[in-house]
């Protein structure tokens, strides 16, 4: 059992706050809590296990909520600034992914669900290592190229080499993907299935952005590599 398992084990209703964004296991999300709804709820997961799920809605397309077997994220609450006039900023920690089995009529304004927690079925490690370990050095090479096209500021961030489940999370998470795509990745359950999705993803996007960080870094240099302009 995953650490993220043994921190929800016991749990089977989640309060339930719909977003029009898909949160990742792994993933940081701030969050500004101002209706009544969600201030109570806030208020009641503070008073209980700090964590509630955030599942995608799109008000465009759904109707009223997110529907009977939507994939979500339970978010875990880590820092909690109260504003004066009941407002609150938050930072939550994407932890585990569930999917929603029925609603509970709990006497609450905001949703509640019961809930089944899922993670990834583990079955062809060593493929799964191989290609992992291609999507490193692809996403390797375009933090690289993106820091090159900062103009090398600071320090390079440490990209950590993580488990293959929580490797392919991390990357989803770090790429303004669109909403489906995002929860089309959120809802497989084969670690292997979603690093050749990102694999191809990224194989598409580093020739394009190392071409770029370099047409920039010749831009800044006059073409020369010894005297920059001042742009």
């Amino acid at each position: 059992m995953s650490e993220a398992f043994e921190k929800v084990s016991g749990i089977v209703e989640l309060p339930i706050f719909p977003l029009p964004l898909v949160l990742m296991p792994g993933e940081v999300l701030p969050l500004h809590i101002f209706e009544p709804r969600y201030r109570q709820m806030l208020d009641d997961v503070e008073l209980g296990n700090n964590m509630f799920g955030v599942s995608f809605f799109d008000p465009e397309t759904d109707f009223e909520r997110p529907g009977v077997g939507a994939i979500g994220c339970v978010a875990e609450i880590k820092e909690v600034q109260t504003l004066e006039d009941g407002r609150s900023n938050l930072l939550t920690h994407g932890l585990i992914r569930f999917r929603i089995e029925r609603y509970a009529d709990v006497g609450t304004p905001y949703l509640s669900a019961r809930i089944e927690f899922f993670e990834d079925d583990h079955g062809e490690q060593e493929q799964t290592e191989v290609i992992a370990d291609e999507v490193y050095a692809l996403f390797d090479r375009i933090a690289k190229a993106a820091f090159k096209m900062s103009g090398s500021r600071g320090r390079f961030p440490e990209i950590p080499k993580s488990e293959p489940e929580a490797l392919s999370f991390l990357v989803a998470a770090a790429f303004n993907l669109d909403n489906e795509l995002k929860y089309s990745l959120l809802s497989m359950t084969s670690t292997k299935e979603r690093l050749e999705r990102l694999k191809g993803i990224l194989e598409q996007a580093v020739g394009q952005i190392e071409a770029s960080s370099d047409i920039f870094r010749v831009a800044q240099t006059n073409g020369h590599g010894k005297k920059k302009l001042d742009l």
